[in-house]
C-alpha cells in the first residue's frame, strides 16, 4: 500500500454492551478513572443536534483542507461508529459541512469528531448527530487527498487506534482504549455511583468538607 493512499477495515471494535453502558455515564467521569489523561483537549465543541454518544472509533487521516478519505469514510463506516478524523487542527477550511454529514446519519453513523472545522452550523445543530469539531468556517474542502482511513491517528492531543471506544457529550471527548474498555466503564459505574451520592449530600447539608482544611494545614497553611 502506498503511504497516503492506505485504506484499512475496523479489525476489531469495542463490544456494543461496554458502548451501551457507557452511554450512560457523564463522559467526565469516565475521564476521571482514566486519571484525567484520556481527554482531548478543551478546544472541540459539540455541533450536531445528538449531545451524547458513544462507539467505535472510525479513524481517518486528512490532509489539511481536503476531505477526500473523509468522503471515503463515510460510506464505510458501519452505524454506530464514530468517525474520527485528524484533520491536523486547522481551521481555515471546513472538512465537512450538512450534505456529508446528513448522509453520514442516514447512514447510521453515531457522531463525527473532527481535529479541524465544519460548516452549515445551524444546519448541522437540527441533524440526529453528534458532531464536535474544533471551530466553523464558511470556506470549503478541496477533495485531492492524500489521506488515510484505518490506522492509528492522532487528534485533540490523544493517540486514537481503530475500535477504540470513544464517548461525547456537552464537556467534550474522551478515548478509552479498546482493550481496556471493560474495566474502565466498570471503574466509571462506581465513580458515578459516587457523584450521585455527593449529590445527595449536597442537596441535604451533609456534604463532609472536613477534608479541605486538612488538606491546606498539611501544606503548612496557617489559619485554615
Amino acid at each position: 500500500m502506498t503511504i497516503g493512499f492506505r485504506v484499512r477495515p475496523v479489525a476489531a471494535r469495542v463490544a456494543p454492551a461496554i458502548i451501551a453502558r457507557a452511554a450512560k455515564i457523564p463522559v467526565a467521569n469516565i475521564g476521571d478513572v482514566m486519571n484525567r489523561m484520556q481527554a482531548l483537549s478543551g478546544t472541540f465543541h459539540p455541533y450536531g443536534g445528538v449531545k451524547r454518544v458513544c462507539g467505535p472509533a472510525f479513524t481517518v487521516k486528512a490532509r489539511s483542507g481536503d476531505n477526500l478519505m473523509l468522503h471515503r469514510a463515510v460510506d464505510m463506516a458501519e452505524p454506530g461508529d464514530i468517525i474520527v478524523c485528524d484533520g491536523n487542527g486547522d481551521l481555515t477550511v471546513a472538512l465537512m459541512g450538512d450534505l456529508m454529514l446528513g448522509h453520514a446519519a442516514k447512514r447510521g453513523v453515531a457522531g463525527v469528531v473532527l481535529d479541524g472545522a465544519v460548516r452549515d452550523v445551524a444546519s448541522l445543530a437540527r441533524m440526529q448527530l453528534g458532531v464536535w469539531a474544533r471551530g466553523h468556517t464558511p470556506a470549503g474542502p478541496w477533495k485531492e487527498g492524500p489521506g488515510e482511513i484505518g490506522t492509528p491517528i492522532a487528534c485533540g492531543g490523544q493517540v486514537v487506534m481503530p475500535g477504540d471506544l470513544i464517548c461525547c457529550d456537552e464537556d467534550g471527548v474522551v478515548v478509552v482504549p479498546r482493550e481496556e474498555a471493560e474495566a474502565v466503564i466498570a471503574a466509571a459505574e462506581q465513580h458515578q455511583a459516587k457523584e450521585i451520592k455527593a449529590e445527595a449530600d449536597i442537596q441535604a447539608g451533609a456534604w463532609p468538607r472536613g477534608w479541605v482544611p486538612e488538606a491546606l494545614r498539611a501544606k503548612g497553611c496557617e489559619g485554615a
